[in-house]
């Protein structure tokens, strides 16, 4: 018999009761959200901090040089090609059934495709950086500049893609049930940006360290992460070339093919509404909606913190059987993620856009309609948010990936419709129409199929995990 995967005593224990386990997975899933809102919080205070120290150190070209070189980081979403999703739901099936070989085997998977992929990307990077034209690139305004943003941009982007292998240790937590530990480490690591930045400062290191020492931290954090969790905590679960698997990749890969697909329509269906304001009602609206968009954008943030624990939790429920905890859990919820996001759009629109225009120097205040009609957006997909994350666990995208392909074929040409006949206001009220006709349905059809193909647990059922 194979060793299990451990958590905790409630998570790895046998139990005559399988409300026994409900309450440890309940206890696991409140310490996630809130290590999920403090690491978040922590994650998005420290660079504020860090840039007027960057920014006095480096002078201003340097300092936009280095910010033009961390936005190529935002294709973050897309970096891990989906398998990081893939082994996260594999893996909770795999935990929650006991069967420590196969998530052996995908852990190993997993990083070994992902540290390929990092590999021939740093090597195709450093080969090419002396063809790179970076005058051109980032518009320099002299040669003398050439060699620091060449360096500046190789370090940046080759932590960025050692880190996209090295963060799998936070989904392999993830799918095992150590959310809670998972945030503690990455809030460790965005610390560590903090002291590494003031002694490269101190010790005068120059632009190219002292960047380096800014961007490292999650990096370093993630490395002794997984040294802590593969040599003390859960060695069983520890990458190894003998646990690699061709079954296993097509597995990891065809799921985590879906998540890359399913993202990339996320992400287009998501972000087009500044460039529809742009087109039809010109750039000085643009900055008007875009300011309003970014505060409400919080809002989603802070739904997605409390929703992302929901997936490995729910994923061991669903192997258990334990239906009826995913149904409650999945209600509750529902309410308190609407709830994070309508009390406070009530209040925005209530006081308006006045005091938020003051305090951003803008000439131009978002009117109330503009302010409700992103509330309103934002809290189609609060209510949709948990029935995503049940289907994200049992492995089903299909109805997802349906329902925002639908979304977005509908959406842009009415949105560019509404913002040139109706004005601006329109475009978050039409797309949280259409996503109530089309990305809702889908949200409520795929959870009704998951939790109808899930076999609930019979009354005192022996639960393992």
């Amino acid at each position: 018999m194979h060793p299990t995967v451990t958590e905790s005593a409630d998570a790895r224990a046998p139990l005559a009761d399988p409300a026994v386990a409900d309450r440890g997975r309940d206890r696991r899933l409140v310490a996630g959200i809130a290590t999920t809102v403090g690491s978040r919080a922590v994650g998005a205070v420290v660079p504020l901090l860090l840039l007027p120290l960057t920014q006095r150190y480096l002078g201003v070209e340097l300092f936009g040089l280095w910010q033009a070189v961390t936005a190529l980081t935002a294709m973050a979403a897309f970096a891990d090609l989906g398998l990081g999703n893939g082994l996260m739901t594999k893996l909770a099936d795999a935990h929650a059934r006991g069967d420590t070989v196969q998530a052996r085997r995908y852990v190993s998977t997993a990083y070994l495709t992902l540290a390929g992929a990092a590999v021939a990307a740093c090597a195709a990077l450093w080969l090419g950086a002396l063809a790179i034209p970076w005058a051109a690139v980032f518009n320099l305004p002299g040669a003398e500049l050439v060699p620091t943003a060449r360096a500046m941009t190789l370090v940046c982007l080759t932590v960025f893609i050692l880190n996209v292998p090295m963060s799998l240790v936070v989904r392999v937590q993830y799918g095992v049930q150590q959310v809670a530990r998972a945030n503690s480490w990455q809030l460790a690591g965005s610390l560590l940006c903090l002291p590494l930045t003031l002694v490269a400062v101190a010790l005068d290191a120059g632009p190219v360290p002292l960047v380096a020492a800014a961007v490292s931290g999650p990096l370093l954090g993630n490395l002794v992460n997984s040294l802590w969790l593969y040599t003390r905590r859960m060695p069983e679960l520890a990458p190894s070339l003998r646990y690699v698997e061709a079954s296993a990749a097509r597995a990891l890969l065809r799921l985590g093919g879906m998540f890359l697909l399913l993202t990339a329509v996320l992400t287009v269906a998501t972000n087009t509404d500044p460039l529809i304001v742009a087109q039809t009602r010109g750039l000085a609206e643009v900055a008007v909606f875009a300011v309003a968009a970014r505060l409400f954008a919080q809002l989603g943030l802070l739904m997605s913190m409390m929703t992302t624990a929901l997936w490995p939790a729910y994923g061991e429920a669903l192997a258990h059987g334990r239906v009826d905890w995913v149904r409650r859990l999945t209600g509750r919820m529902t309410l308190v993620a609407a709830a994070a996001v309508g009390l406070p759009t009530v209040v925005v629109a209530l006081v308006g856009g006045e005091p938020l225009a003051a305090l951003m120097g803008m000439a131009q205040a978002p009117d109330r309609w503009l302010l409700a009609g992103l509330g309103a957006w934002w809290m189609v997909l609060a209510v949709a948010s948990p029935w995503f994350m049940v289907q994200n666990a049992a492995g089903v995208v299909r109805p997802q990936l349906v329902g925002w392909t639908a979304y977005l074929v509908l959406a842009v040409p009415l949105k560019a419709w509404g913002a040139g006949a109706l004005g601006m206001a329109a475009v978050p009220w039409l797309g949280a129409g259409v996503g109530l006709v089309t990305v809702v349905p889908a949200a409520l059809l795929g959870y009704r199929q998951v939790v109808t193909r899930a076999r609930p647990a019979a009354h005192g059922q022996r639960v393992t995990a």
